[in-house]
């Protein structure tokens, strides 16, 4: 049992009192874990672009003051009652969405979207009793995606939590817990190309990439990134991508761009934008017969998609992805040892480091534009 168990945690935090502000790295007390919660010594963190949405509260309710970060890995510092299949000492990954184990959806083979677990940027506090684990001056700061992972130490519900190889870098297989997973898995687990096929994705930023990372492991013969940024191209060649489309310099559908290039289009497409036109040359741009279009980006709550039903009847199919069909507790261990065997290259991704006293400089980046991930180291 560890030192501190049972004990409330003085620690920093970085923490968001208003929308689009600096955070402030302050002083939080960190309760102890309830039952089926564990808490985590975070090592290493990263900026996600779902952090920087939430923190420029648009389009939703602000909730302040929060502590946000989802993407991150540490170690276990004490679990609570009910917890068995976590101890003191384990490397881990939380991650923002869960693993209940009994739900249908858990116990499914095909899914991944757990009832209790899933994904709920408007709560605050934690499932077990309703209230926060973080405080200050005894007045709560709220929790973002049941993660807080901007913080030294944090409280997680057990199955949020993926325990992982010790041996693997934690400061580069915490950007696993979302965006590269994310668009991995939507070409491993649900595009599903076949070695010497051909892959069209949608944006590329980090997800993007990591989706034609997984078409490049996959051995996709040819790889066309589609992006309104041509600055974006070059870096993308790291990522396996052989042919680039930039939107902005055509004046007819992107999907008959593709299909022109491709003899029909290909054989499969991510999109991972979250923009309606994009969306639909995905599908629109897929061969028929076997053509496969993925949507991961997220569209705004009243986007409607519209196509006419022969693309559908002429044999295209379209599926929609949450975290990559990733079971967190089950699949993100083989998704580290993917990294650890070489398979998967994480390095490429990151492009700034920076200590955790220096933290909204990730901001800065993201909103500029600058880089994939910036990891946050929390003990420089």
């Amino acid at each position: 049992m560890s030192s501190t168990a049972g004990l409330i945690l003085t620690c920093k935090a970085a923490v968001a009192w208003e929308a689009g502000k600096p955070l402030i790295i302050q002083d939080v007390e960190v309760a102890p874990p309830q039952a089926m919660e564990v808490r985590i010594k975070i090592k290493y963190t990263s900026l996600c672009r779902t952090d920087l949405y939430f923190w420029e509260s648009k389009g939703q309710t602000p909730l302040f003051p929060r502590i946000f970060g989802h993407e991150a890995a540490g170690v276990v510092e004490s679990v609570g009652e009910g917890v068995s299949d976590l101890e003191v000492g384990d490397h881990v990954l939380p991650v923002f969405t869960g693993e209940c184990g009994d739900c249908r959806h858990c116990r499914s083979d095909v899914s991944n979207m757990c009832d209790l677990l899933r994904i709920n940027p408007v709560r605050g506090v934690m499932l077990a009793d309703g209230q926060s684990r973080f405080s200050i001056n005894g007045e709560p700061v709220n929790h973002f995606l049941g993660t807080s992972t901007f913080s030294e130490y944090t409280v997680v519900h057990s199955g949020c939590v993926a325990k992982i190889n010790p041996l693997a870098p934690l400061d580069k297989v915490c950007i696993l817990s979302c965006g590269v997973s994310t668009g991995l898995g939507a070409t491993l687990n649900v595009a599903k190309p076949e070695r010497g096929s051909s892959v069209a994705v949608f944006g590329l930023g980090a997800v993007g990439l990591a989706a034609a990372e997984g078409a490049r492991i996959a051995g996709a013969s040819r790889i066309i990134g589609v992006d309104r940024s041509s600055k974006r191209f070059e870096e993308a060649k790291k990522f396996g991508v052989t042919d680039f489309v930039n939107t902005s310099e055509h004046d007819r559908p992107i999907q008959e761009v593709i299909a022109e290039m491709t003899n029909g289009g290909v054989d499969r497409s991510v999109e991972c934008t979250g923009n309606i036109d994009n969306m639909i040359s995905a599908f629109e741009c897929v061969h028929d017969g076997w053509g496969v279009a993925v949507l991961v980006g997220v569209p705004s709550k009243d986007a409607v998609f519209m196509t006419k039903p022969i693309n559908v009847l002429n044999e295209r199919t379209l599926k929609g992805t949450f975290f990559g069909n990733y079971k967190p507790r089950t699949d993100l261990p083989s998704v580290v040892d993917m990294y650890m065997n070489k398979q998967l290259e994480l390095e490429k991704f990151i492009t700034h480091r920076i200590p955790f006293s220096e933290i909204n400089k990730a901001f800065e980046y993201m909103v500029k534009g600058e880089g994939l991930r910036c990891i946050i180291s929390m003990e420089d």
